[in-house]
């Protein structure tokens, strides 16, 4: 692939740097056949509990189904890519399909970040303002909430089935994962404002929660109501989860993407790092979908009736098999 004004690599015409990209079309189709595999399996069971095993449901688990959905719809949207990238960067499904993919991608990104803070941001206030926090924390609010979730990713990421497009390129439709050279300063601004937006306010909002959370999990004389040993291990657990899928999927794919993009702004970047950026941004985008995979461990770590379901099933089975022996 080159990389040149007219394939959307710099401003400058005469630029030309061959990104040497090949890898990726082996990557990306065993990386994103791991995740439809596992995330759909893993996310169908969470589904499953939530909807049909659990019956009292906290703000957390209102939080946790809406994150389900946001990876569901992902996850069905991978045997497109995973075609395409199989295929060699040749798109066969029309500009349509193309749009709704990336939107789905972005969707899923930012709709998994903003129910992560929400989960983070419910047990901090459960942990460190107990009576404070009684008023706000009701399944009524967590619906307002999660409404108000939906209608701030739908309307930021309208702008996608603007600026995502397929064009011919060396004999291939290709689906351009940001958009056309043309459009590109303009989808740089539209990308930095929701990156800040929708995850650097975010991770912030996560990182002071958990923070403060650790503080008053390991000063018990500083808890307002004192915790059992299995509140906190769930606390601790929850901590973890949520730290790993953002330092882990979100925090690699934001910095990289971002540091792509500027190589890309410039008239004249040095061609090495351009392809350096390229790669590792290339390397970290199946990350993102690993998130899939991890939002159902962190319910099923966390979530009691998950846990109760499968240990009344397990109970349930022994039973049987000892009626059967006796």
């Amino acid at each position: 692939m080159t990389m040149a004004n007219n394939t959307g690599g710099t401003n400058n015409s005469d630029y030309h740097c061959e990104l040497k990209e090949h890898f990726k079309y082996i990557l990306l189709p065993v990386s994103y056949t791991l995740v439809f595999v596992f995330g759909l399996a893993l996310n169908i069971t969470a589904m499953y509990v939530i909807l049909f095993r659990t019956k009292h449901w906290k703000p957390s688990t209102i939080y946790m189904l809406n994150l389900n959905v946001c990876d569901t719809l992902y996850i069905l949207t991978l045997p497109f890519l995973i075609y395409y990238y199989a295929d060699k960067n040749d798109w066969p499904f029309g500009e349509l399909m193309c749009k709704l993919i990336r939107f789905l991608f972005y969707t899923n990104l930012y709709g998994s970040i903003l129910f992560l803070s929400c989960i983070s941001l419910h047990r901090f206030l459960g942990i460190c303002h107990p009576m404070r926090s009684l008023y706000w924390m009701n399944s009524h609010h967590a619906r307002l909430v999660s409404v108000g979730i939906w209608m701030i990713i739908l309307t930021l990421q309208a702008p996608i089935f603007y600026f995502s497009r397929v064009r011919l390129n060396d004999n291939n439709w290709v689906c351009h994962d940001t958009t056309i050279q043309e459009l590109f300063n303009n989808y740089l601004v539209y990308s930095s404002v929701v990156m800040f937006l929708l995850f650097v306010i975010p991770f912030g909002v996560v990182l002071v929660c958990n923070g403060l959370m650790v503080k008053k999990l390991l000063d018990p004389g500083d808890l307002r109501e004192p915790m059992s040993q299995r509140s906190k291990q769930k606390s601790v657990k929850m901590i973890i989860i949520v730290l790993l899928a953002f330092m882990l999927c979100f925090l690699p794919f934001h910095v990289n993407r971002s540091i792509y993009y500027t190589f890309r702004y410039l008239d004249n970047p040095d061609c090495d790092a351009l392809r350096l950026s390229n790669n590792i941004y290339k390397v970290t985008r199946p990350l993102v979908g690993l998130n899939s995979c991890i939002d159902p461990i962190l319910y099923f770590m966390a979530g009691q009736s998950f846990r109760n379901s499968i240990n009344k099933k397990s109970s349930i089975k022994s039973d049987k098999s000892l009626s059967t022996l006796q």
